[in-house]
């Protein structure tokens, strides 16, 4: 079975052909830049270009969705762009398969909004608050639609905060924890850093994709969220000290109002049908991760 991977070069990306290569799959890279890297074939294209699609497509039983804009911050000041790549793009990719294929797309958690209870199961009505959760939900209607009308079998992942590995978004928290240990700015704590956020490490995120890809039907569409470890900010901060055995420089700002309290994955859908266990995304775990292979 071939699988196509877009957005092949970005931090998940970069985890799920690890993984796919790993484990025997074919596999074929989307990338609108130069080739980054040399194990394994790759085609360039465009998702905002239909006509670049097809080579790319061509003989492909699978694919797995990645290519995004993905920063909310962002988000708010280019919505156009933000629809035109994650929701346009979409479009483009599905209309120029070449037939009945899978499809795995990578959504986020940030579709639910800030639901009052915790924690957030697949059910809970989606409530995006910023222009690019808004364009994954979006993306998600798209090919809930497309696998009702036969034309692929689907599974949409719902991740929340992906760390680990080589991780270079500066807006992440553990990111940007461990970065001011090593000498980078201080970690800036809104508020008393109580807030809770579910964490789970990039590799188990690739190992939820490659396991969708084995089980999408045609005609189907199934939804999953993606986390593993609930911790505050302070958890963070705690655990960055405790890894590191350095003291993490902090500067302490008033909480953003309306602050989310806690955002919390509940997993048991993935877990229970598609067999999936985290593995590497303890919460010492992660930040040893990033802190080991930081340079």
């Amino acid at each position: 079975m071939r699988v196509l991977v877009t957005g092949a070069s970005g931090f998940i990306g970069r985890s799920v052909v690890d993984l796919l290569l790993a484990d025997g799959w074919s596999t074929r890279v989307l990338t609108h830049t130069a080739p980054s890297r040399d194990d394994v074939e790759s085609v360039h294209g465009d998702l905002r270009e239909p006509a670049s699609l097809k080579p790319a497509l061509e003989g492909v039983d699978a694919v797995v969705h990645l290519a995004a804009a993905a920063r909310v911050r962002e988000s708010f000041e280019q919505p156009l762009r933000y629809y035109d790549v994650n929701v346009g793009g979409t479009v483009n990719l599905l209309g120029a398969l070449p037939g009945p294929v899978r499809v795995v797309f990578v959504s986020t958690g940030m579709v639910y909004g800030a639901p009052l209870s915790q924690p957030i199961t697949e059910d809970f009505p989606r409530a995006p608050s910023n222009p690019y959760a808004a364009s994954k939900a979006a993306a998600e209607d798209l090919i809930g639609w497309t696998a009702r009308s036969g034309l692929i079998g689907a599974t949409s992942l719902r991740v929340f905060n992906v760390a680990g590995g080589v991780d270079r978004d500066g807006t992440r928290v553990i990111t940007r924890a461990v970065d001011a240990v090593a000498g980078g700015q201080p970690l800036t704590v809104f508020g008393d850093g109580s807030a809770v956020r579910d964490f789970v490490h990039v590799d188990d995120v690739a190992a939820a994709a490659v396991l969708a890809l084995g089980s999408s039907e045609p005609g189907r569409h199934d939804v999953f969220n993606v986390g593993a470890t609930a911790a505050s900010v302070r958890d963070v901060v705690e655990s960055v000290e405790r890894v590191t055995g350095r003291p993490v420089p902090l500067v302490h700002a008033p909480a953003h109002p309306g602050e989310v309290r806690e955002l919390r994955a509940d997993t048991r859908r993935l877990r229970e049908v598609l067999g999936w266990a985290p593995t590497r995304s303890a919460l010492d775990d992660l930040v040893r991760d990033q802190w080991l292979r930081r340079a």
